[in-house]
């Protein structure tokens, strides 16, 4: 029979274990500008970044069918609800809150079945700027909001550093241009304090090295939400063309 101790020791070693292989991650850096909002990854092979939903879109880490299976119930379910209910209550607060989080905490609390190895991003694009939402799920079912930008990463290290630097530079809303190149060097910021966790800051020196270290076998990619656009679908991934301009400048 398992004592609240023993119960307790599996939590510890579960959560341990999904920490050492989350740390390798690409991180993935949320940022709300001037007309929509961005998550911007670095890939080497499958995407990383999925539309949800008319104005959901989500990027995770973690083992890739963990991270495809999440993927799959969150559209699943935006599109049950918003069949069931209307488009405008498919909200990510539901997505994440209500069909999410509860199955990954089960899953992370039951010693018979195996844990979700598996840490996501949400965004949600409002009518303005102030309006954009983020959300990070943990494997556990701990969830965060947060708005104007967002970080997830391998480590809470690499969260908080990633964090703080856009917090320095974040002082209103961006625009395209100006977003683009901050969440590049915040992704360096993030991959550098998660492969070294005794460094508390990240120079930007330091982050473009970490950038074009990767830069060599991975390709940048940037899904974004459009709040102005005369395309149907305010989804797209934003063609590598359009990003060599800022590749070349961070070099």
């Amino acid at each position: 029979m398992l004592t609240p101790y023993d119960f307790q020791e599996n939590l510890q070693q579960r959560a341990q274990y999904i920490r050492n292989r989350l740390q390798a991650g690409s991180p993935v850096i949320g940022i709300s500008y001037d007309n929509g909002v961005m998550l911007v990854s670095l890939r080497r092979r499958g995407r990383k970044v999925f539309e949800i939903y008319d104005r959901l879109i989500f990027a995770g880490i973690g083992n890739q069918s963990d991270v495809e299976t999440i993927r799959i119930a969150a559209v699943d379910f935006t599109h049950q609800e918003g069949f069931v209910r209307s488009p405008d209550d498919v909200t990510i607060q539901r997505v994440v809150g209500f069909a999410l989080s509860p199955a990954l905490k089960k899953a992370f609390g039951d010693p018979f079945t195996a844990p979700f190895v598996f840490r996501g991003l949400f965004a949600e694009l409002g009518a303005a700027p102030d309006r954009d939402l983020f959300y990070t799920l943990n494997y556990d079912g701990e969830f965060l909001q947060n708005s104007a930008y967002a970080v997830l990463a391998g480590t809470a290290l690499a969260e908080e550093n990633a964090l703080d630097y856009l917090s320095q530079q974040l002082s209103g809303v961006p625009s395209f241009e100006t977003a683009i190149p901050i969440a590049l060097t915040a992704w360096g910021i993030a991959r550098h304090s998660a492969t070294q966790e005794d460094e508390e800051s990240v120079s930007e020196s330091v982050a473009r090295d970490a950038l074009r270290e990767v830069l060599g076998d991975a390709s940048v990619e940037v899904g974004i939400l459009e709040r102005e656009t005369l395309r149907e679908n305010r989804f797209r991934l934003v063609p590598s063309e359009q990003l060599e301009p800022f590749l070349r400048r961070l070099g």
